[in-house]
């Protein structure tokens, strides 16, 4: 009889009870789930689960358990049905100061997570996800460009020394640039004909004087609309690799609605904060020239616009914006060695760092501001806290826009390509605009007027007829080769059956 020592037998052991370890978590399943998460300076604390638990009781929904989990809060429930009834509880509850998404967290029992014994990981196909359906807003990518075009249509007027009166743009009307006479709008013409082929142009007269209506021509609103879903892509795709979602899918869908399925993803609450949100950042300089007081009362001269910082004290900016987030081309978050407060370190493209070059370089002793910018979609309600419905049945989203003074430091030094914004809340609040400055600017703002979990894309049927299958052919095998190979039959049944076992530890 063959006699093996002692050793052996312990290397064999100490790779089948861990294998057995790590293979287990699979058996539990996953749980429907809600992943409450703050926004910027809001916290989650006792009080808020407290908050949470009250109102699941009083709606009689049965939950399996609700913890804290580092800065977020977590709900687990029996059923979907129970999971989509919470979540719209509890975002009436905490309002938009806290983003309330679905998930599906594994079922996997407490002792097995002390080893960090997690399931395989699935793909959507296998295991399902979360599904986001987004609208991209093309009349706001129609007016930002229409912004630009006011700026452009400024700088080319004045090069061609034709002087104009106002060039403004309105949501409705286009562009319009009045002139002082006749000849002035006879000059400006051909200089947008020239220089301007997406605008097309009606004489008209405002307030006695002549002017030019201008619009988008078809052909670029067409265009406008292309990129703006196509640069949204790109950069929903680079905020989502950011966050560290294997296997993503984002597609477009009709002419302006964006697909996103995130497999497996554990924090859809963050997931779904940094996906939907349109932060970027414009740098202005203060207006040192005219008081506060004087804009408070109504009086905001020409040319400068009064903005509130965080602490809402005002602060009168000028109009023209230096440069955004479009000409960003890093952004890491960081501490300030000096103070300890969380900062972003920013490095600009060659055009931003020229423009901050020459600004800060004619500014020295004055103040530089950094606004950040954002908007904002939430379902419309009424009074008595019901959804708003249009002529189609479906909810009324209304938008906000946030504009609001992280920092205006006075500039000592000529700036270049690198510098850093101090005034950050918390340091998860520099980590996400970091991101979101690094993934790309969106072309135009984006609403997520869907959201779902959905389940695995080949079918819970094939899924189990796959499953069964397997399990038929195994047992079938098994007693094969017990009956015709008897006891050495049963050892290869144990080998296969180990095989199998660490082959799903490994994968797990």
């Amino acid at each position: 009889m063959n006699k093996y020592p002692i050793w052996k037998y312990l290397i064999i052991l100490a790779i089948i009870v861990p294998g057995f370890l790590y293979a287990l978590p699979n058996l539990f399943g996953e749980d429907p789930a809600l992943q409450i998460s703050p926004t910027r300076t809001a916290i989650i604390d006792a009080s808020t689960l407290q908050q949470v638990e009250g109102t699941l009781n009083d709606a009689g929904i049965r939950f399996h358990s609700l913890q804290l989990l580092g800065s977020g809060l977590q709900v687990r429930f029996q059923n979907t049905d129970d999971q989509l009834k919470a979540k719209d509880l509890v975002e009436n509850e905490l309002g938009d100061k806290y983003t309330v998404a679905l998930n599906l967290v594994a079922a996997t029992p407490a002792w097995l997570e002390a080893f960090d014994a997690q399931p395989m990981y699935l793909g959507l196909d296998l295991r399902g996800g979360v599904h986001f359906l987004m609208q991209v807003d093309i009349e706001g990518a129609i007016r930002n460009t229409e912004k630009r075009l006011v700026s452009d249509l400024r700088t080319g007027l004045r090069e061609k020394r034709i002087r104009y009166v106002t060039v403004t743009s309105s949501k409705d009307k286009g562009i319009q640039v009045v002139f002082p006479d006749e000849e002035r709008r006879e000059q400006a013409i051909p200089v947008i004909q020239d220089d301007f082929e997406n605008l097309s142009y009606v004489e008209a007269e405002r307030d006695g004087k002549p002017a030019l209506d201008l619009t988008l021509t078809e052909p670029a609103r067409k265009e406008i609309k292309d990129f703006a879903v196509k640069q949204n892509m790109t950069a929903l795709r680079n905020r989502i690799n950011e966050l560290g979602v294997a296997e993503p899918i984002v597609q477009q869908q009709g002419d302006d609605r964006i697909v996103i399925q995130l497999p497996g993803v554990q924090d859809t609450a963050r997931a779904k904060e940094i996906i939907g949100r349109t932060a970027t950042l414009e740098i202005m300089l203060v207006d040192e020239k005219h008081d506060v007081t004087t804009a408070l009362q109504g009086r905001v001269p020409v040319g400068s616009r009064l903005y509130r910082d965080r602490n809402n004290r005002p602060l009168l900016l000028k109009k023209g914006i230096i440069y955004s987030g479009t000409n960003i081309v890093d952004a890491s978050a960081g501490i300030d060695s000096r103070n300890g407060g969380a900062v972003v370190h920013i490095t600009l493209d060659s055009r931003g760092a020229a423009i901050n070059q020459r600004v800060t370089g004619d500014n020295i002793g004055n103040r530089m501001a950094v606004v950040y910018v954002e908007v904002k979609s939430a379902v419309k309600k009424d009074d008595d806290g019901n959804v708003v419905l249009d002529e189609e049945g479906k909810p009324v989203r209304v938008k906000s826009r946030i504009e609001e003074i992280i920092t205006a430091p006075v500039i000592r030094d000529q700036l270049g390509k690198r510098f850093q914004i101090e005034g950050m809340d918390s340091i998860k609040e520099s980590r996400d605009l970091a991101l979101l400055l690094r993934a790309g600017a969106l072309a135009a703002p984006v609403v997520i007027v869907e959201e779902r979990t959905i389940g695995p894309s080949l079918g819970k049927e094939n899924i189990t007829k796959g499953f069964l299958s397997v399990l038929y052919g195994m047992i079938a095998i098994l007693i094969f080769m017990a009956v015709y190979y008897r006891v050495f039959g049963l050892v290869a049944d144990v080998a296969l059956l180990l095989n199998i076992v660490l082959i799903v530890a490994v994968l797990s």
